[in-house]
Protein backbone atom coordinates (compact mmCIF):
# COMPACT_ATOMS: atom_id res chain seq x y z
CA UNK A 1 0.00 0.00 0.00
CA UNK A 2 0.97 3.48 -0.86
CA UNK A 3 1.91 5.59 1.06
CA UNK A 4 -1.18 8.20 1.33
CA UNK A 5 -2.63 10.99 3.83
CA UNK A 6 -5.99 11.52 3.08
CA UNK A 7 -8.51 14.16 4.10
CA UNK A 8 -12.37 14.25 4.11
CA UNK A 9 -13.06 18.17 3.07
CA UNK A 10 -15.66 17.53 6.25
CA UNK A 11 -18.78 20.19 6.72
CA UNK A 12 -19.32 22.23 3.16
CA UNK A 13 -20.92 25.49 5.56
CA UNK A 14 -17.77 25.93 7.41
CA UNK A 15 -14.00 27.34 6.91
CA UNK A 16 -12.85 23.69 5.92
CA UNK A 17 -11.39 24.53 2.68
CA UNK A 18 -9.40 27.53 3.28
CA UNK A 19 -7.93 25.71 6.43
CA UNK A 20 -7.25 22.92 3.53
CA UNK A 21 -5.82 25.70 1.09
CA UNK A 22 -4.02 27.17 3.17
CA UNK A 23 -2.40 24.19 4.90
CA UNK A 24 -1.71 22.98 1.47
CA UNK A 25 0.24 26.03 0.66
CA UNK A 26 2.58 24.97 4.11
CA UNK A 27 3.24 21.74 3.31
CA UNK A 28 6.56 20.62 1.50
CA UNK A 29 6.04 18.88 -2.02
CA UNK A 30 6.88 15.12 -0.50
CA UNK A 31 4.12 15.79 1.54
CA UNK A 32 1.61 17.17 -0.87
CA UNK A 33 2.46 14.21 -3.18
CA UNK A 34 0.37 11.84 -0.40
CA UNK A 35 -2.69 13.56 0.04
CA UNK A 36 -5.67 13.00 -1.42
CA UNK A 37 -9.06 15.09 -0.26
CA UNK A 38 -12.51 12.97 -0.39
CA UNK A 39 -14.97 15.84 -1.13
CA UNK A 40 -16.71 17.16 -4.22
CA UNK A 41 -14.78 18.69 -6.89
CA UNK A 42 -16.99 21.05 -7.95
CA UNK A 43 -18.10 22.44 -4.76
CA UNK A 44 -14.18 23.01 -4.21
CA UNK A 45 -13.12 25.00 -7.19
CA UNK A 46 -15.94 27.24 -6.37
CA UNK A 47 -15.04 27.54 -2.92
CA UNK A 48 -11.17 28.44 -3.64
CA UNK A 49 -12.83 31.24 -6.46
CA UNK A 50 -14.24 33.21 -3.53
CA UNK A 51 -11.77 32.69 -1.45
CA UNK A 52 -9.17 33.90 -4.20
CA UNK A 53 -6.36 31.24 -3.85
CA UNK A 54 -4.21 30.27 -6.32
CA UNK A 55 -3.89 26.30 -6.03
CA UNK A 56 -4.00 23.83 -8.65
CA UNK A 57 -7.06 21.19 -8.46
CA UNK A 58 -7.33 17.68 -10.40
CA UNK A 59 -9.87 15.68 -9.42
CA UNK A 60 -9.31 11.50 -9.76
CA UNK A 61 -11.53 8.67 -9.52
CA UNK A 62 -9.16 5.96 -7.93
CA UNK A 63 -7.42 6.22 -4.44
CA UNK A 64 -4.60 5.11 -5.97
CA UNK A 65 -4.41 7.78 -9.18
CA UNK A 66 -1.58 9.87 -7.84
CA UNK A 67 -1.41 12.12 -11.29
CA UNK A 68 -0.65 15.01 -11.44
CA UNK A 69 2.22 15.57 -8.61
CA UNK A 70 1.50 19.13 -8.79
CA UNK A 71 -1.85 19.72 -7.80
CA UNK A 72 -4.42 19.02 -4.86
CA UNK A 73 -6.18 16.13 -5.76
CA UNK A 74 -9.65 15.49 -5.29
CA UNK A 75 -11.12 12.06 -4.98
CA UNK A 76 -14.87 13.06 -6.09
CA UNK A 77 -18.04 12.74 -3.99
CA UNK A 78 -20.46 13.33 -6.58
CA UNK A 79 -23.41 15.55 -5.47
CA UNK A 80 -25.41 18.67 -6.52
CA UNK A 81 -24.81 22.02 -4.96
CA UNK A 82 -26.67 25.28 -5.35
CA UNK A 83 -24.20 27.49 -3.62
CA UNK A 84 -21.03 26.42 -2.25
CA UNK A 85 -21.02 27.72 0.84
CA UNK A 86 -24.95 27.88 2.02
CA UNK A 87 -25.72 24.18 1.47
CA UNK A 88 -28.84 23.17 2.81
CA UNK A 89 -29.10 21.27 5.89
CA UNK A 90 -30.14 17.90 3.93
CA UNK A 91 -27.75 17.77 1.13
CA UNK A 92 -24.75 18.76 3.91
CA UNK A 93 -25.99 15.86 5.70
CA UNK A 94 -25.93 13.70 2.23
CA UNK A 95 -22.01 14.64 1.63
CA UNK A 96 -20.51 14.62 4.95
CA UNK A 97 -22.35 11.03 5.98
CA UNK A 98 -20.86 10.40 2.42
CA UNK A 99 -17.81 10.87 2.68
CA UNK A 100 -17.57 9.38 5.58
CA UNK A 101 -18.40 6.37 4.44
CA UNK A 102 -16.15 6.47 1.59
CA UNK A 103 -13.17 6.74 3.96
CA UNK A 104 -14.17 4.33 6.19
CA UNK A 105 -14.79 1.78 2.72
CA UNK A 106 -11.36 3.03 1.76
CA UNK A 107 -9.87 1.78 5.35
CA UNK A 108 -11.40 -1.48 5.25
CA UNK A 109 -10.59 -2.20 2.07
CA UNK A 110 -6.88 -1.82 2.92
CA UNK A 111 -6.46 1.06 0.87
CA UNK A 112 -5.69 3.44 3.27
CA UNK A 113 -4.68 3.15 7.11
CA UNK A 114 -5.80 6.43 8.31
CA UNK A 115 -7.61 9.25 7.53
CA UNK A 116 -8.36 13.04 8.20
CA UNK A 117 -11.89 14.46 8.73
CA UNK A 118 -12.37 18.23 8.80
CA UNK A 119 -15.01 19.68 11.71
CA UNK A 120 -18.77 19.20 10.66
CA UNK A 121 -21.48 20.55 12.61
CA UNK A 122 -22.78 17.73 14.45
CA UNK A 123 -26.57 18.05 13.70
CA UNK A 124 -25.65 16.65 10.34
CA UNK A 125 -24.83 13.15 11.76
CA UNK A 126 -26.84 13.24 14.85
CA UNK A 127 -29.30 10.24 15.52
CA UNK A 128 -29.80 8.06 18.37
CA UNK A 129 -26.65 7.11 19.96
CA UNK A 130 -24.46 9.34 17.70
CA UNK A 131 -23.46 12.76 19.31
CA UNK A 132 -20.52 12.93 17.27
CA UNK A 133 -17.54 11.34 14.49
CA UNK A 134 -16.08 9.48 17.71
CA UNK A 135 -19.46 7.80 18.12
CA UNK A 136 -20.59 7.41 14.24
CA UNK A 137 -17.26 5.90 13.25
CA UNK A 138 -17.58 3.86 17.01
CA UNK A 139 -20.88 2.13 15.90
CA UNK A 140 -19.45 1.17 12.51
CA UNK A 141 -16.31 -0.17 14.23
CA UNK A 142 -17.96 -2.66 16.76
CA UNK A 143 -15.48 -4.12 18.89
CA UNK A 144 -16.37 -6.38 22.28
CA UNK A 145 -12.59 -6.07 23.22
CA UNK A 146 -11.90 -2.13 22.16
CA UNK A 147 -14.67 1.30 22.88
CA UNK A 148 -14.22 4.14 20.59
CA UNK A 149 -12.21 6.89 22.43
CA UNK A 150 -11.47 10.49 22.34
CA UNK A 151 -8.22 11.23 22.19
CA UNK A 152 -6.96 14.90 22.54
CA UNK A 153 -3.07 15.09 22.19
CA UNK A 154 -0.18 17.21 22.27
CA UNK A 155 3.30 16.44 22.80
CA UNK A 156 3.02 17.67 26.55
CA UNK A 157 -0.02 15.68 27.27
CA UNK A 158 -3.07 13.91 26.35
CA UNK A 159 -6.61 13.80 27.51
CA UNK A 160 -9.69 10.98 27.32
CA UNK A 161 -13.42 11.48 28.77
CA UNK A 162 -14.76 8.60 29.59
CA UNK A 163 -18.08 9.74 28.32
CA UNK A 164 -18.26 12.63 25.50
CA UNK A 165 -20.80 14.45 23.45
CA UNK A 166 -23.31 13.99 26.74
CA UNK A 167 -26.04 16.49 28.06
CA UNK A 168 -24.66 16.86 32.30
CA UNK A 169 -27.84 15.44 33.28
CA UNK A 170 -27.09 12.23 31.32
CA UNK A 171 -23.40 11.65 32.53
CA UNK A 172 -23.38 10.03 35.77
CA UNK A 173 -26.28 7.38 34.62
CA UNK A 174 -23.69 6.85 31.86
CA UNK A 175 -20.45 6.53 33.72
CA UNK A 176 -19.88 2.51 34.16
CA UNK A 177 -17.40 0.58 36.11
CA UNK A 178 -17.06 -1.64 32.79
CA UNK A 179 -16.99 1.53 30.56
CA UNK A 180 -13.74 2.99 32.13
CA UNK A 181 -12.12 -0.27 32.22
CA UNK A 182 -12.57 -1.22 28.31
CA UNK A 183 -11.62 2.81 27.47
CA UNK A 184 -8.61 2.62 29.27
CA UNK A 185 -7.65 -0.68 28.30
CA UNK A 186 -8.31 1.04 24.79
CA UNK A 187 -6.23 3.96 25.37
CA UNK A 188 -3.23 1.60 26.97
CA UNK A 189 -2.94 -0.69 23.80
CA UNK A 190 -3.57 2.34 21.30
CA UNK A 191 -1.00 4.55 23.21
CA UNK A 192 1.82 1.77 22.93
CA UNK A 193 1.15 0.94 19.24
CA UNK A 194 1.75 5.03 18.13
CA UNK A 195 4.22 6.07 20.72
CA UNK A 196 5.87 2.37 21.82
CA UNK A 197 5.51 3.23 25.47
CA UNK A 198 3.18 2.57 28.60
CA UNK A 199 1.53 6.01 29.29
CA UNK A 200 1.22 7.21 33.09
CA UNK A 201 -2.37 8.33 33.39
CA UNK A 202 -4.38 9.86 35.65
CA UNK A 203 -8.09 9.46 36.30
CA UNK A 204 -10.34 12.01 37.44
CA UNK A 205 -13.02 11.90 39.89
CA UNK A 206 -16.81 13.00 38.61
CA UNK A 207 -17.81 15.36 41.60
CA UNK A 208 -17.09 18.15 44.06
CA UNK A 209 -13.97 16.95 46.19
CA UNK A 210 -14.69 13.21 44.39
CA UNK A 211 -17.86 13.52 47.18
CA UNK A 212 -15.78 13.33 50.23
CA UNK A 213 -15.63 9.19 49.26
CA UNK A 214 -19.43 8.63 50.41
CA UNK A 215 -20.16 5.50 49.91
CA UNK A 216 -22.85 6.27 47.49
CA UNK A 217 -21.02 7.90 45.07
CA UNK A 218 -19.83 7.36 41.70
CA UNK A 219 -16.13 7.65 42.83
CA UNK A 220 -16.84 4.59 45.83
CA UNK A 221 -19.21 2.41 43.47
CA UNK A 222 -18.12 2.80 39.95
CA UNK A 223 -14.27 4.65 39.50
CA UNK A 224 -12.44 2.97 42.17
CA UNK A 225 -13.52 -0.56 41.53
CA UNK A 226 -12.12 0.35 37.60
CA UNK A 227 -9.11 1.85 38.74
CA UNK A 228 -7.97 -1.18 41.07
CA UNK A 229 -8.54 -3.31 38.03
CA UNK A 230 -6.69 -1.25 36.11
CA UNK A 231 -3.34 -0.96 38.04
CA UNK A 232 -2.41 -3.83 36.63
CA UNK A 233 -1.15 -2.40 33.80
CA UNK A 234 0.50 0.48 33.82
CA UNK A 235 0.80 3.43 36.32
CA UNK A 236 -2.75 4.77 36.98
CA UNK A 237 -3.50 6.55 39.38
CA UNK A 238 -7.26 7.99 40.91
CA UNK A 239 -9.57 9.29 41.55
CA UNK A 240 -7.83 12.87 41.33
CA UNK A 241 -9.98 15.76 42.50
CA UNK A 242 -10.89 17.73 39.60
CA UNK A 243 -10.90 21.17 40.45
CA UNK A 244 -7.21 21.66 41.28
CA UNK A 245 -5.40 18.51 39.33
CA UNK A 246 -4.74 21.09 36.43
CA UNK A 247 -2.55 23.45 38.28
CA UNK A 248 0.64 21.54 38.44
CA UNK A 249 -0.54 18.05 38.95
CA UNK A 250 -1.30 16.99 35.49
CA UNK A 251 2.47 18.03 34.69
CA UNK A 252 3.58 14.43 35.94
CA UNK A 253 1.25 12.44 33.80
CA UNK A 254 1.35 11.90 30.09
CA UNK A 255 -2.75 11.06 29.61
CA UNK A 256 -5.40 12.69 32.04
CA UNK A 257 -8.78 10.24 31.73
CA UNK A 258 -12.07 12.30 32.31
CA UNK A 259 -15.25 11.22 33.41
CA UNK A 260 -17.01 13.92 30.72
CA UNK A 261 -16.51 15.60 27.66
CA UNK A 262 -15.81 19.83 29.51
CA UNK A 263 -13.58 18.33 32.68
CA UNK A 264 -10.91 17.74 30.28
CA UNK A 265 -11.51 19.38 27.20
CA UNK A 266 -11.46 22.81 28.99
CA UNK A 267 -8.36 22.90 30.26
CA UNK A 268 -6.80 21.00 27.52
CA UNK A 269 -8.01 23.35 25.25
CA UNK A 270 -6.85 26.34 27.05
CA UNK A 271 -3.38 25.43 28.04
CA UNK A 272 -2.59 24.13 23.80
CA UNK A 273 -5.38 25.92 21.85
CA UNK A 274 -4.56 24.55 17.98
CA UNK A 275 -1.55 23.35 18.84
CA UNK A 276 -3.49 19.53 18.66
CA UNK A 277 -5.05 16.85 17.36
CA UNK A 278 -8.08 14.93 18.06
CA UNK A 279 -7.85 11.23 17.63
CA UNK A 280 -10.08 8.40 17.25
CA UNK A 281 -8.91 5.37 19.11
CA UNK A 282 -10.25 1.93 18.79
CA UNK A 283 -11.49 1.77 15.42
CA UNK A 284 -9.94 -0.59 13.36
CA UNK A 285 -7.71 2.31 11.44
CA UNK A 286 -6.58 5.50 13.14
CA UNK A 287 -9.45 8.63 12.47
CA UNK A 288 -7.89 12.03 13.00
CA UNK A 289 -9.44 15.73 13.10
CA UNK A 290 -8.19 19.29 14.08
CA UNK A 291 -8.92 20.47 17.50
CA UNK A 292 -11.32 22.92 16.76
CA UNK A 293 -14.89 23.23 15.00
CA UNK A 294 -16.70 24.86 11.25
CA UNK A 295 -16.26 28.27 12.51
CA UNK A 296 -19.32 29.37 10.47
CA UNK A 297 -18.85 33.07 11.66
CA UNK A 298 -15.96 33.36 9.91
CA UNK A 299 -16.63 31.86 6.76
CA UNK A 300 -14.87 33.92 3.60
CA UNK A 301 -12.96 36.03 5.77
CA UNK A 302 -9.77 34.61 5.59
CA UNK A 303 -9.00 34.36 9.63
CA UNK A 304 -9.20 30.75 9.91
CA UNK A 305 -5.42 29.03 11.89
CA UNK A 306 -4.61 25.79 9.74
CA UNK A 307 -2.24 24.94 12.82
CA UNK A 308 -3.88 21.87 13.63
CA UNK A 309 -4.64 20.89 10.42
CA UNK A 310 -1.02 20.80 9.63
CA UNK A 311 -0.12 19.12 13.08
CA UNK A 312 -2.69 15.81 11.67
CA UNK A 313 -0.94 15.81 8.64
CA UNK A 314 2.00 15.56 10.15
CA UNK A 315 0.79 13.10 13.05
CA UNK A 316 -0.31 11.01 9.63
CA UNK A 317 2.91 11.44 7.78
CA UNK A 318 4.41 9.65 10.44
CA UNK A 319 2.62 6.94 11.20
CA UNK A 320 4.11 3.49 10.09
Amino acid sequence: MKKIITIVAGDPNSINSELIFKTWKNLNIIIKKKIILIGNYNLICEQIKKLKFKINLSKINHIDDIQPLNSLKILDFSLRFKDCFNVSKKDASKYVIGCLNYAHTLCKQGKINAFINCPIDKDLIKKKGIYGVTEFLGKKNFSSKFSEVMFLHNKKLSVVPITTHLKIKDISKNIKEKLIVKKVKTLLFYYQKLFNKKPKIAILGLNPHNSELEKNSEEVKKIIPAIKKLKKYSIINGPMVADNFFKDEYKKYDVVVGMYHDQVLIPFKNFFKLDAINVTLGLDYIRVSPDHGTAKDIILKKRGDPKSLIKCVEFLNKLK
